[in-house]
């Protein structure tokens, strides 16, 4: 599958080249989440997430953290990286505001091709996540700060995780005992994050950690 995506995706990228329109496209490579486990597959034979913590349906990083390669050529720089933190929902504003398009009102998302040209980029206030299988999981970030809930459908008084991803990346350190006020702030963020819903109710009580 890897050599058939590696070929397939050449052949879009030789097509451009072919009908004179590289350097009018911006071309975008990402994934919707981390390695699974489902239909036999084995995360763990290439190591697919290396230090990061969980696979798809997790919140920890190896369930949300994925990569993303950009080809723009004469517009991204070849062989550059960027470390801004960004969502998929961010992509609606991006492709708005590269078109010259008015970007809807009310959204979450932020357009990033400031990071994408080089140029200085507007940060979120945080980021949220939820998923209602598996007891039900939420998490956020703010900065360098990560939390997580699990098991909100039974005990949404439970315990909320804090991780510092500055240097913590494998999410090893649970840091909220040291820190109780972030961990508040945190959860002040998921709570007001949270859209009510009949289908998917979440109930948020403050942790007990």
């Amino acid at each position: 599958m890897v050599t058939e995506l590696d070929e397939y995706v050449g052949e879009l990228l030789a097509k451009l080249t072919e009908l004179g329109l590289e350097k009018n496209t911006l071309v975008i490579f990402a994934s919707d989440n981390g390695p699974h486990l489902e239909a036999g597959a084995d995360p763990d034979f290439f190591n697919s997430n290396g230090e990061l913590k969980g696979y798809k349906r997790d919140m920890y990083e190896g369930g949300i953290r994925t990569s993303m390669l950009v080809r723009w050529p004469g517009k991204v720089k070849a062989g550059s990286e960027n470390n801004h933190v960004s969502a998929f929902w961010d992509i609606l504003p991006t492709f708005a505001e590269i078109a010259g398009a008015e970007t809807p009102a009310g959204i979450d998302g932020i357009s990033f091709l400031p990071s994408l040209l080089g140029k200085k980029q507007k940060q979120h206030d945080y980021l949220y996540w939820e998923f209602h299988e598996q007891g039900g999981k939420i998490a956020a970030r703010m900065g360098k700060w990560k939390a997580v809930k699990l098991n909100m459908d039974k005990t949404p008084q439970g315990a909320t995780e804090l991780y510092d991803l500055s240097t913590d990346i494998g999410e090893t350190n649970n840091k909220a005992t040291s820190n109780p006020e972030i961990v508040k702030k945190m959860e002040e963020l998921m709570k007001q994050a949270h859209k009510k819903s009949d289908v998917f109710p979440f109930v948020f009580e403050t942790s007990k950690n």
